[in-house]
Formats: C-alpha cells, structure tokens, sequence
C-alpha cells in the first residue's frame, strides 16, 4: 500500500468512526428512559466532564457501539423540534472537523466526510443517511438515521437520539450509535491505532487487564472522542438558536469549538482561526449548493 493510500485510509477510517454516532437499543418510551435517569443519576452529577454526561462504548468483532447520556439545559420541545429536522441535523453534523459537506433532500441525508483540513466535496467520502423520526409524543421523541455503507469497510450506520422533559428547562438525552466493519475495515482500524491513533485516548476507564485506572483507548477511545464531538455539535446547535439568525452559524461554530477546548487530551485538533475559517467556508459551500 502506498503511503497517499494509507494516509487516505486512514482519514477515511478517523472520519468513518466520526459519523458512527448510531442506534444500538433505543429504550422505545419515556418511562424507561426516566428509569434510566435515575440509575445514571449518580455518574451524571460527580464526573469529570464539568456537565451531566455519561459515555460507554463497547467493541465486538466486527461491530463498533456506544451510549452517550446527557443532561441539555434546552427544554424538550425546543431539542425534538430541533432533532426531528433533517436540515438541523445537517447543520449539527457539519460542525466536527471532518465533515466537509451534508445535504438534506426527502427524508434523506448526503454527507461527505474527509481529512481534518479544508477538502473539496468530490475529494470526500460520501455516505447516504435514510432520516425517520421512529416515535413522538408530548414527553418524548425518537428520530433515527440509518445508512447501509460507509467508507474503508464500514457498513450498518445506525444513529439513534431519544430525549425525555425532566423539567420546564432541562431534557434527558440519549445518543445511541453503532456500526459493523469487514476485513478492509479491520485493516484500515489497526493501521490507524499504530500510527496517528496511537497515542490517542477516550474518556472512560479501560477494562483491560492491568490498566484499570487509566483512560480508554483503541477503537473504544476513538468511538467515545467522537461520540462527545457529537454531543457538543447538538448542545451549541441547540444554544445557537438564541442568537439572531445571522449570528448562528458563527456563534454554533465557536461555541462547539470552545466545548471541545476543554478536553484537549482527547479533542484538540487544530487551532481557533484555522478551524473557524474552514467550517465558515463549508457552511457557505452547503448553502450555496442548496440554492442550485
């Protein structure tokens, strides 16, 4: 393999686990998800994360999971009216650095994702989400993405978000999210977990023999890096909404890059300017390309 095709791999490997953010078991209605509240009540309110949020992930051989739990300071009708909008969630999903492109069309979603860095849209890898909202009552909701294929191997994409009203204020969310890989996917995730994924960690302890105490790492690590990333793109799409309409994609691009600052041991990536400069160009290429 040469060495534009395995820094390609693993681009493509970085930004599949990137969109990975699926459905594994969605809890199906408001009572069980207030249960759920209540057993994570605890790891919600004493962590490390300086917000009620609480991330698992799990790895099988040829699958890829995790569970994000979070708090919103949001009310629930603002989060469901937001996340049961296809183009909303083109707008959250453009945030993270590999994301270069998402268009939203008939219950459909066109995402290109590609390097860390400014890419033109035919360069990235392009993934088809199918967007349905599963359940929505006055206490609850459940809006799914779903896509069959993905870059290097990937395949089963399966996003999940389900949010109950704890309060006149404040929303309980679950992100759920999973993906299968094939023999080329294997390869790509151990080339990237020698090279640029090596030295990279998560954000709950391992289970690894002999490494209790320490952050996770692996494919698990970078499964729980991006879920957060997603997490965050939610919370500042949902804070932006407060802000005129012509301020919001500037105020949701700096308040997501602000978020992520405060864990740099897993998320930092590039600096304020280079980021801000990329994400307003691809914001602007996304609405363009939406008027043609």
């Amino acid at each position: 393999m040469t060495r534009i095709t395995l820094s390609r791999w693993l681009s493509a490997l970085g930004a599949a686990c990137l969109l990975a953010l699926p459905a594994v078991q969605a809890h199906a209605d408001a009572g069980s998800l207030r249960a759920k509240y209540q057993d994570l009540r605890e790891e919600l309110r004493n962590n490390s994360f300086q917000r009620q949020l609480y991330i698992d992930s799990t790895e099988s051989a040829n699958a890829l999971q995790g569970d994000v739990y979070a708090v919103l300071e949001h009310p629930l009708e603002k989060v469901k009216g937001s996340l049961q909008d296809a183009n909303a969630w083109c707008d959250i999903m453009l945030l993270p650095f590999n994301t270069k492109y998402c268009h939203a069309s008939d219950n459909q979603l066109a995402v290109r994702i590609g390097r860390k860095s400014t890419q033109t849209v035919e360069q990235a890898y392009k993934i088809d989400f199918r967007f349905q909202n599963a359940a929505a009552t006055s206490d609850y909701f459940d809006s799914r993405l779903t896509a069959a294929q993905g870059p290097v191997g990937t395949r089963d994409y399966r996003i999940n978000v389900e949010a109950v009203s704890l309060d006149a204020g404040h929303t309980f969310m679950h992100l759920s999210y999973a993906y299968g890989y094939g023999t080329a996917g294997k390869i790509a995730m151990g080339a990237y977990l020698q090279t640029v994924g090596a030295s990279k960690v998560g954000f709950s302890q391992s289970r690894e023999p002999g490494e209790q105490g320490q952050l996770t790492g692996g494919v698990r690590g970078a499964i729980e890096r991006n879920a957060m990333r997603y997490y965050l793109a939610i919370d500042a799409y949902l804070d932006s909404l407060a802000a005129p309409e012509a301020q919001r994609v500037d105020r949701r691009i700096n308040a997501w890059f602000t978020a992520t600052e405060r864990y740099p041991k897993q998320l930092h990536e590039m600096d304020r300017a280079a980021y801000v400069q990329m994400k307003r160009a691809e914001y602007e290429r996304q609405q363009t390309a939406a008027l043609n």
